[in-house]
């Protein structure tokens, strides 16, 4: 066994892979960029190196780097990771040179499975069942339109490199084909250095399956079962489960096989995932078919899910492979039990498109104590536009499906981030939704059931209430002023108190007339949610009564119409993110003589959602544009954002250029409505 490895990644696989070679008694050495410096991943090795600036392509992509640091700290071999350098085969082949073990693997193996053209070709050759398409050499957009037709729209265009969903587009009609694929091939020129593309039917309502595999490197092979990622955004997954539900006996039987056949067609060595999409709807009587859709070469970040259920270590058998002690176990001695599910949690707004949510994590609660967390993130760090903006993967575990579903909803309810946005009330919503508690998934699971999914809850009087309770604590903690103790004061009058609140963005305000323990509380009508939601107001203030306190550590305990409720409270913003169970709602208390404007942005004018840069200008000043049209188009986080007319207009003047910088809010484009 090594005595000592380097972890060529960050965050929390960079942690988690450490975890294992700890309990195994390797020492590892962390690298580490600058917006990295005070990461959780580099306290987790026993050493740590710096490899350069922020920017990935001058740190965690430079291989040279890397092998320098390796040499310099005696590491044996290097662990990639998932993502930046772990399926480069240029890379593999630069650490054999050096004398350096590449944890996965061979070149030879990344080059032929790197290439999902070339793949395909391998696979159908080795009898896989693979998906309808093109993957020629000629990439002109003729060809693409012509292979579109032949195939039948819609398709889904793929980079031939790289994964994660990015540069890959489905595109309904061939009036929208050749936007779709300049965009991809944009994307794809910058995560992957390679813009060649591939063209497949998209089956509507398919189900991603994938197999894991580990290969000893000299023909032998073994899976460790299925798993199923169905329900994506972007085309990326968000919650993976092990074993895959509603699959056919017959169906996995093959499924598993060929996804064995598919590691010993190229002596796999490592870890490997085998991914195919399965159609219920088609074949001939025999619970449907399956396609192979790619090969991932290196650990997958659902792996948990397949871990809970087999109770191995795969980071710990990827080692013992590398050193050359070969498959720590046979076929028959790998066995499933029980069911497990992995949530990604990722700093994002599920509101507007899943776009990034940079800024810092002021509060960070994860539920370790009903959850395995895999974290590479610590409260108070920065979530920064430079890495993906995954936060934490919360993984659960159960005798049966059930079971584990159940203990992933009441993870997520304890879930608690604040100073960005994230998934976590989207999770919960998908995992409580009627359809997925059943396994009804496809890959259009989220697209079929947005209306349930992204519903706009009632915040209730409960959302109010603790409010109102967190805003007299922290006055009378805070407020010197003996006048702030007076509000609402009359003389002759019944004492009563206002407090102006701002939910989510929208108005409020609330009186409170206090009878002994007990709050009466009158919600102003034009501000309610109700009012918003229905577009009118109700006859009458929402009235209600609640009593209760605010305790420490951002608990609030109250009963409101009699029902006990417990809230969570903590600083966001200039405000407070207000949790009860897995809902929230972001509250502000507004000074109301600051008036209406310091709470709205110019008309007309359109911003920056998170930093990144302008990769392309859509039009010209001047130019007449239709809602719902391309203005420009940004890339952060390693995926493009295309930022477009909110309605009919004219383009006044861009503030910026290709190739610019902007920051969260920078004023990108003067744009006037058409009257």
């Amino acid at each position: 066994m090594f005595k000592k490895i380097l972890i060529a990644n960050r965050g929390e696989i960079a942690v988690r892979v450490a975890r294992t070679a700890r309990r195994m008694g390797v020492a590892s050495v962390a690298v580490y960029s600058d917006a990295d410096e005070n990461a959780p991943h580099r306290r987790a090795c026993d050493e740590a190196v710096r490899i350069g600036p922020a920017a990935a392509t001058q740190s965690y992509l430079r291989a040279d780097k890397i092998i320098d640091a390796a040499k310099a700290t005696g590491a044996e071999a290097i662990h990639p990771g998932y993502g930046f350098l772990s399926e480069n085969a240029e890379f593999a082949e630069a650490l054999e040179k050096a004398g350096i073990v590449f944890i996965g693997p061979t070149a030879k193996t990344i080059r032929a499975m790197g290439s999902k053209s070339a793949a395909k070709d391998l696979m159908e050759a080795a009898g896989v069942p693979t998906t309808p398409g093109y993957q020629g050499k000629d990439q002109s957009l003729k060809t693409f339109k012509k292979e579109a037709g032949r195939i039948g729209y819609p398709v889904l265009l793929k980079a031939t490199a790289g994964g994660g969903g990015k540069g890959m587009r489905m595109v309904a009609r061939e009036a929208d084909l050749e936007e779709a694929l300049k965009s991809a091939q944009r994307e794809a020129k910058s995560a992957f250095g390679d813009d060649r593309f591939l063209i497949e039917k998209y089956i509507t309502r398919a189900r991603h399956v994938e197999v894991q595999i580990f290969g000893d490197g000299k023909g032998d092979v073994v899976h460790m079962f299925e798993r199923d990622c169905s329900v994506q955004r972007r085309h990326q997954k968000i919650i993976e489960e092990a074993p895959a539900p509603n699959l056919p006996s017959a169906v996995r039987e093959k499924l598993l096989q060929a996804g064995v056949d598919a590691g010993k067609a190229v002596d796999y060595r490592g870890a490997g995932t085998v991914e195919f999409l399965y159609d219920p709807g088609s074949g001939s009587g025999t619970g449907g078919a399956f396609y192979f859709m790619e090969m991932n070469t290196r650990l997958q970040v659902e792996h948990p899910v397949s871990e809970l259920i087999t109770g191995l270590d795969f980071v710990e058998w990827q080692l013992r492979i590398a050193a050359g002690e070969g498959l720590p176990l046979a076929q028959e001695d790998i066995r499933e039990q029980g069911h497990a599910f992995e949530a990604r949690l990722y700093a994002e707004n599920p509101e507007q498109n899943f776009a990034p949510s940079i800024g810092t994590l002021t509060t960070l609660r994860l539920p370790e104590a009903v959850a395995r967390i895999d974290s590479g993130v610590a409260q108070g760090q920065a979530i920064t536009p430079y890495y993906d903006p995954m936060i934490a993967k919360i993984i659960t575990g159960g005798a049966s499906r059930k079971e584990a579903l159940a203990a992933l909803r009441a993870a997520l309810e304890e879930t608690r981030v604040a100073g960005l946005e994230t998934n976590a009330a989207f999770l919960h919503a998908l995992a409580a939704e009627p359809d997925f508690i059943a396994g009804k998934v496809s890959t259009r699971f989220i697209e079929d059931h947005e209306g349930a999914l992204f519903e706009t809850l009632d915040p209730g009087p409960a959302l109010w209430a603790a409010a109102a309770l967190w805003k007299r604590a922290h006055a009378a903690r805070h407020d010197k002023n003996p006048w702030g103790a007076l509000a609402g004061f009359r003389l002759n009058r019944p004492r009563h108190e206002v407090i102006w609140i701002e939910h989510d963005g929208a108005p409020a305000l609330m009186r409170l007339n206090r009878g002994g323990d007990v709050f009466h509380a009158a919600l102003e009508p034009d501000a309610s949610a109700a009012a918003r939601r229905e577009g009118h107001a109700p006859e009458a203030p929402i009235a209600f009564s609640f009593s209760g306190a605010a305790e420490r550590d951002g608990a609030i305990r109250i009963a409101v119409d009699g029902e006990n409720i417990e809230a969570f409270a903590a600083p966001h913003g200039s405000g407070l993110r207000l949790w009860i169970g897995a809902t929230h709602g972001d509250i502000a208390f507004p000074d109301p003589l600051a008036g209406i404007a310091a709470h709205h942005s110019s008309e007309g004018s359109l911003t920056a959602p998170m930093p990144g840069v302008v990769t392309m200008l859509s039009a010209q000043p001047g130019d007449d544009i239709e809602a719902g049209k391309p203005l420009l188009v940004m890339e952060a986080m390693k995926m493009e954002h295309a930022i477009k007319a909110p309605f009919d207009g004219t383009v006044k003047a861009y503030m910026f250029k290709p190739g610019d910088q902007v920051k969260e809010g920078d004023l990108l484009v003067e744009f006037e409505e058409t009257e």
